[in-house]
């Protein structure tokens, strides 16, 4: 058909439909009155706080209205909107300085996602056959209130949620421990509670550090991405951009055993035997040490010698870069990821921690320092149930709520969560998707998005300001949801033995906190999402300064003989999914992974050496095997792995996740042993030996953008 012969066509089918729709009354669109009194085609610019991870960026939000097809009455219709089409980081905010993430610029699709949960849902089929009905918000909280008001035993109502520092975290411990409820149940896949644990011992701070990358002359990294996932990684890569572009350019040596984002941006990057980071930075300590007028006897056997049989670096690199730590100051050392993730991970925190007070790193400019807290706006995970214990006794529970968090699909399979769940009498959810655990819920109660309702955290690094983040609303509800904390407090009201809270609504909570900082404080969060101020510094008390970790706790264990399983396996937080709890945005599918160029799938990192051994070529199919089960992804050959290793990202695997992450790779959390920190108690996600087999041809199952085996009509034919 030729062009004009189509407009032409497509006029007149056009024009038809729109007479027909005119002589039909049920055909006819119709736009009710709007809410708000809207300008059409005039921008605001909201405050707001990005909630996918802890580091509480500040955002500003572009709203602007909108047309959104709604029901009113039993009549469908349009009606006009003020809605948010675009975040960006808030340029005044101390912790993102106007930067933001990509995760967080996809977060705008937590609202307008197409299968976001859109009214309260009663199960109606068997447990996680994903069955609902919907029910009306008064019958679905009659129901819960039924269900809390019947329980025996109130100890046995039990809570899992993220342990973020929140004001709403805060309102959730308090109404359990009202009702006579054990606190919640913190899960979070890469908890760094070792980290907060080191830092606790050695200088009193249960928090983690904040870095003045800006003014270090060189920076030692044992496998903290902290350019890509860890910690703080806009305030990071703020910092560490001022860093490189000074005239006396910074220096970044990265040691792990996977290259991460930050290892490819490093100046030198060093593998390391896994397990073994501790080590290391006690070998650099001790050349640093040797260097000065006093050297630490405690530190005199970790020689250079000594070290490398251990971790497999050679002597003489270490005695160099020791030597560049001592003499090219301001120098400062991190930890994070991998290396906090062994049954060993407190040594190595510790061994870290030693390294820094060796350099005259710990709050001095360049240096380690943390973000000021204040009593007052204390909030977070201080009494929060370990959950490695409490997930694996939760059958015991006869009531369970699940607020934003999903441990089925972010813990390993040996803790057997699901077939705990499958137990419990009655299981409530707060979130706003269908997930691998909220699919097993009795009910499910959506909660807002976060730019439908108040939001707060509490920053506990990226500043050396203190920061107490809260925003209101930005936008009017799009469904029939509510506000998970208002939820709360409405339940507790209308029990037969009432939970008192003291605050009537979240926002009267919030407001009250910070009303506690001063007079003109909630004026803030109007304006700019927030308070933040220079506070009293805080002095350090170094405890057993310098502490030098316990030597047994050296070596660590790991799960899997070394002659059947002898590859150490490591799962790691994606640069687009993190712990795999944003996989349902599309945005975050279709971004290209920085190092290998993959999307909308999984894969496995292996050693070109390994390969060869092994007869893998790019695209194979490989089987990951260990004690605990098996996983099969594409093989994606990369020389920045060490030969003993294999890695795989987390985020996909989901059995349960909307279109988008349903059904979508493999997870590599489901094989991982149950081992533990030996301190902590945390989950030692990096202590499973595994062994790989190549299984089948490329089945164009693995997905690049550079060099995508998919655009390549004839892959088959010419293999």
């Amino acid at each position: 058909m030729e062009r004009r012969d189509f407009i032409k066509l497509t006029a007149v089918t056009g024009t038809t439909a729109a007479l027909t729709a005119c002589g039909n009354p049920e055909h006819q669109l119709i736009r009710f009155v709007p809410d708000d009194d809207i300008v059409p085609g005039i921008a605001e610019w909201k405050p707001s706080v990005c909630p996918l991870c802890r580091a509480g960026c500040g955002l500003t939000v572009r709203v602007l209205d909108a047309d959104f097809e709604t029901t009113r009455k039993g009549q469908a219709g349009v009606v006009a909107v003020k809605a948010a089409k675009k975040l960006e980081g808030q340029p005044a905010h101390p912790v993102n300085h106007g930067g933001l993430c990509v995760r967080g610029q996809a977060a705008i699709q937590l609202t307008y996602h197409p299968d976001r949960i859109t009214t309260p849902l009663k199960r109606t089929g068997p447990r996680g056959s994903g069955e609902f009905a919907p029910i009306a918000w008064d019958a679905a909280i009659a129901e819960l209130v039924s269900q809390l008001d019947r329980l025996t035993d109130r100890a046995s109502l039990a809570c899992i949620a993220r342990p973020r520092r929140s004001r709403r975290l805060e309102l959730v411990a308090e109404f359990l421990s009202r009702f006579g409820a054990p606190a919640p149940i913190g899960f979070e896949t890469f908890d760094d509670e070792v980290l907060r644990r080191a830092n606790s011992t050695m200088f009193g701070r249960d928090q983690l550090p904040t870095f003045d990358l800006a003014r270090a002359e060189l920076v030692v990294s044992f496998g903290a991405d902290f350019l890509g996932t860890w910690n703080s990684p806009v305030s990071q890569n703020a910092g560490f951009g001022e860093m490189r572009g000074r005239r006396s350019r910074g220096k970044l040596v990265q040691i792990e055993s996977r290259m991460s984002l930050s290892g490819g941006s490093a100046d030198e990057w060093i593998p390391v035997n896994p397990g073994t980071e501790g080590v290391l930075a006690l070998g650099l300590a001790h050349v640093v040490s040797s260097k000065s007028a006093k050297p630490a006897a405690a530190l005199a056997e970790y020689t250079p010698a000594a070290v490398e049989k251990i971790t497999g670096v050679r002597a003489a690199r270490i005695e160099r870069l020791g030597g560049e730590l001592a003499e090219r100051r301001p120098a400062v050392a991190m930890i994070g990821g991998p290396a906090l993730a062994h049954t060993n991970g407190l040594f190595h925190a510790l061994a870290v921690n030693t390294l820094n007070v060796a350099l005259g790193a710990v709050q001095q400019p360049g240096g380690l320092f943390f973000t000021p807290e204040l009593p007052s706006l204390r909030a977070g995970s201080g009494a929060l149930t370990r959950p490695s214990a409490a997930l694996k006794n939760l059958s015991a529970q006869a009531l369970v709520l699940v607020d934003d968090v999903n441990p089925v699909f972010g813990s390993p399979r040996a803790w057997h969560v699901a077939e705990a769940l499958a137990k419990i009498p009655f299981i409530v959810s707060f979130g706003s998707f269908i997930d691998d655990t909220s699919v097993n819920a009795d009910l499910l109660l959506p909660d807002h998005s976060f730019l439908e309702s108040w939001t707060d955290s509490l920053p506990e690094s990226g500043s050396l300001e203190l920061v107490a983040n809260a925003a209101p609303p930005v936008m009017r509800p799009l469904h029939d949801t509510r506000s998970t904390p208002d939820v709360l407090i409405e339940v507790g009201g209308k029990l037969k033995t009432p939970v008192a809270l003291p605050w009537k609504t979240y926002d009267e909570m919030l407001k009250a906190s910070f009303d506690k900082l001063g007079a003109n404080a909630w004026d803030g969060v109007e304006k700019q999402g927030g308070f933040w101020s220079a506070a009293p510094e805080s002095r350090i008390t170094l405890h057993e300064s310098p502490r030098i970790p316990n030597p047994e706790s050296q070596i660590p264990n790991f799960d899997g003989d070394a002659s059947a399983y002898p590859l150490h396996f490591l799962p790691y937080a994606s640069q687009a999914f993190n712990d795999g709890s944003v996989a349902h945005l599309p945005w975050l599918q279709e971004l290209p992974d920085p190092l290998t160029s993959a999307m909308w799938c999984s894969w496995v990192e292996i050693n070109p050496q390994t390969a060869a051994a092994k007869k893998i070529a790019e695209g194979d199919i490989v089987e990951i095997s260990s004690t605990q089960g098996s996983i099969r992804l594409p093989a994606f050959v990369s020389p920045g792995i060490a030969p003993n290793i294999v890695a795989v990202p987390v985020g996909q695997g989901h059995g349960v996740f909307t279109q988008f992450a349903s059904g979508r790779g493999a997870n590599p959390i489901a094989i991982l042993a149950p081992m533990a920190e030996a301190e902590t108690g945390a989950l030692a996600w990096a202590a499973t030996r595994v062994k790989i087999e190549r299984v089948g041809d490329a089945n164009r199952s693995l997905i690049l953008f550079a060099g995508e085996m998919r655009e390549n009509p004839h892959e088959n034919e010419t293999r």
